[in-house]
């Protein structure tokens, strides 16, 4: 069987009754869609005997595991989440997440295929079952929740919409939607970020031009042209835009200080397969609480005889790892392979000026929002 015809069977038995559609989006980073894997691009292989079987009746776990590749979805050019590299090769938090479920469920970090996706081609390929699942800066949102048939894993990242303009336009970092006046705002077409800040506008009673791209490189040759006063986006995307891009007769500024949207990020996956779910949502949870411990992927070999919740995550006595269809040391793969929730965090945001010390990213027992049910 090929593999569209596989995946369009996969999608009919994970979201039966969800149409298809390109729903809004959050983010502005986009590049074109091109699969690629941590070296040079390649297409997916035919499926196998067993991953049509387990198609017809089992998890999409079942299928990953049989393909002996996990399908991931990314944005392939967010800077510091997700970006490809000249040789193919995809770096950052998001794509790290990727490795992570694959050292899970596959016992390899390296078992990935990414493939880059604009924000509207996202979901459609979750619902086909071209990505197994999707670690996209893409905001948990009632609609997407019910409507366009996806399910939301734990958030992995935190954030909020702002806006960035030039010091020289006026703006400082205490400015607001009320000096946004007559100004040019860019954003992406068919985005929450579109919404929120038109909304916004509108009940502050402040009048602006909105020009909407299909991608966020448009948009940011746009502001980078002078054709936008403001570009607006998720704030961790500004953060790493101003970094890569400010230009050094320039001075750009990030406003205003209290985000004005709640953007939850994380993975999301077809509906309606709790295995998956499961494998997809203790992976991460598995990061956050060995994090709490303190092991990381430099000292996990010296907490493999530890008792207790660490000991369960990491293959030993009253693991759980087995009655959820992954090896007693999946989470162990993890830690080794990829690290815990601030290796993965700091090696790839710290670099741009994300730091997680007084921010909702940080530890719930140092005032953040990052927190796991335990492991028992």
């Amino acid at each position: 069987m090929q593999k569209s015809k596989l995946v369009r069977l996969l999608a009919l038995f994970l979201s039966i009754g969800v149409v298809a559609t390109a729903c809004s989006s959050d983010d502005s980073d986009d590049a074109p869609a091109a699969p690629a894997t941590t070296a040079a691009a390649t297409t997916a292989a035919p499926a196998t005997t067993a991953e049509v079987e387990v198609v017809q009746g089992g998890s999409l776990l079942d299928a990953v595991k049989a393909r002996g590749t996990l399908n991931c979805g990314v944005s392939g050019s967010a800077v510091a989440f997700s970006e490809t590299q000249a040789d193919g090769s995809v770096t950052g938090f998001d794509a790290d997440y990727c490795r992570a479920v694959a050292a899970a469920v596959l016992g390899d970090a390296n078992a990935v295929m990414f493939m880059a996706l604009t924000a509207a081609e996202r979901f459609t390929a979750v619902q086909t079952g071209d990505v197994d699942v999707l670690m996209r800066n893409s905001t948990w949102t009632q609609s997407r929740d019910t409507d366009v048939g996806m399910d939301f894993g734990p958030t992995t990242y935190y954030d909020g919409q702002q806006l960035m303009g030039r010091v020289s336009d006026g703006f400082s970092g205490t400015s607001g939607i009320a000096d946004l006046e007559g100004a040019i705002v860019c954003t992406n077409a068919g985005t929450t970020t579109e919404k929120n800040i038109a909304e916004a506008t509108e009940l502050a009673g402040v009048n602006i031009t909105l020009n909407s791209f299909e991608t966020g490189d448009e948009v940011w040759q746009q502001f980078l042209d002078g054709a936008c006063d403001i570009s607006t986006t998720d704030g961790s995307a500004l953060v790493g835009r101003k970094v890569k891009q400010q230009p050094d007769d320039e001075e750009w500024v990030i406003f205003p200080p209290t985000p004005i949207s709640k953007e939850p990020l994380g993975p999301v996956y077809g509906q309606n397969d709790s295995t998956w779910a499961d494998a997809v949502n203790w992976t991460v949870y598995a990061t956050i609480i060995l994090d709490e411990y303190g092991v990381n992927q430099a000292n996990v070999d010296d907490w493999l005889a530890e008792p207790g919740e660490v000991g369960r995550l990491l293959g030993g006595d009253g693991e759980l790892q087995t009655t959820m269809g992954l090896s007693a040391d999946a989470f162990y793969n993890v830690i080794k392979q990829v690290g815990n929730y601030s290796d993965i965090y700091n090696s790839n945001l710290n670099p741009v000026g994300l730091y997680r010390e007084g921010s909702a990213n940080a530890h719930w027992k140092e005032g953040g929002l990052i927190y796991s049910p335990p492991a028992r």
